[in-house]
């Protein structure tokens, strides 16, 4: 693997090599039953993200790499063929864990160059996939960037992150915090079939109860929304009244983006589950890896009536396409945090 010829002078903190960097291994464990977990050294923690990405955040943290979560449609999955993983299977089942990003964080946090610029967590892979319930990577993360004054944001789907609930409370009176979380679909069985390794999205929204009993205020990414599947006023106007109702003070939707090998793996299970909306995908992605702009508009009408008559409207800006470097790969969902 690509990964072989790396050490751990590698700047962009991702993967030493496995053969060569003290106190690396590969693990498996019954409780983590067909998951491969890759333990690593990084050099580096903090991650800048591209000028061009028009982000509001320079800077990321990405704990691991590869997502038990197993979203057919995540935009991350390419990122994995820069290890000579593959983005379908490899990326739902090999994951790879930065054990010392705690440590390597305080050090880059502690440099007077630093001058505490917002970072934002979630922006690649799920800080709170079932790995962290292992891991427990998150609170040192959490206590270095508090402890430095750094303001940070959250972005996930993972109801783990109610374990530290009460650390967060704690570091957001002292350092400005931002939490959000994912729900894009409400119905089971297509969660099952998209989403197999996530919390139910009945959970999640108790995670925004939950944020919000803690007198946070929470966004909530409505993305993507699935042409076709999940497009439906109907189904729309129920998620987003749930997602009201749990407290949530606002939230932005957009339309699936199938970038690079991600376009495959869904189209994959698309084919399989709805062969009847293949042709349909064709035309519409046609151009790309985004919609046709006659969809985007489409859809932002219908958005938009539903969005305001729940009180979730807010007014947020839509960043350029990034690139996609490994660990720089930012989505333009990510907008939520604008």
């Amino acid at each position: 693997m690509r990964w072989q010829n790396q050490t751990l002078d590698a700047d962009d903190g991702a993967l030493p090599g496995l053969d060569r960097a003290g106190f690396v291994r590969t693990v498996q464990t019954p409780e983590f039953d067909g998951v491969t977990f890759h333990e690593v050294l990084c050099k580096s923690a903090l991650n800048k993200t591209p000028e061009a990405s028009n982000l509001p955040f320079n800077w990321t943290i990405n704990p691991m790499r590869g997502c038990s979560h197993a979203c057919r449609y995540c935009f991350a999955r390419p990122t994995h063929e820069y290890l000579d993983l593959d983005a379908g299977r490899d990326f739902d089942a090999q994951i790879v864990v930065k054990t010392n990003i705690a440590a390597v964080l305080r050090r880059e946090l502690g440099r007077r160059s630093w001058h505490r610029e917002p970072v934002a967590l979630g922006t690649n892979t799920d800080p709170y996939q079932r790995a962290e319930g292992r891991y427990r990577l998150m609170p040192g993360i959490i206590r270095a960037l508090t402890q430095s004054g750094t303001p940070f944001s959250i972005l996930t789907k993972g109801t783990l992150l109610r374990r530290d609930l009460p650390l967060l409370t704690q570091a957001a009176h002292e350092v400005p915090v931002q939490v959000a979380v994912s729900i894009a679909i409400l119905d089971p069985e297509l969660h099952r079939g998209l989403e197999s390794g996530t919390p139910s999205p009945r959970a999640r929204l108790e995670l925004v109860a939950a944020l919000t009993d803690a007198g946070f205020d929470v966004n909530v990414m409505v993305a993507p929304v699935i042409p076709y599947l999940t497009d439906g006023r109907a189904h729309l106007d129920e998620l987003f009244g749930a997602i009201a109702a749990a407290g949530a003070t606002s939230a932005v939707a957009f339309p699936m983006h199938l970038r690079g090998a991600t376009r495959g793996w869904f189209l994959e299970w698309l084919a399989r589950e709805h062969p009847a909306l293949l042709r349909r995908y064709r035309q519409l992605y046609g151009r790309g890896a985004y919609v046709s702009p006659e969809y985007a508009a489409w859809l932002r009408e219908r958005l938009d009536p539903l969005l305001r008559k729940h009180g979730l409207t807010r007014e947020s800006r839509l960043p350029s396409a990034p690139d996609t470097k490994p660990e720089h790969t930012a989505d333009p969902q990510l907008a939520l945090f604008a």
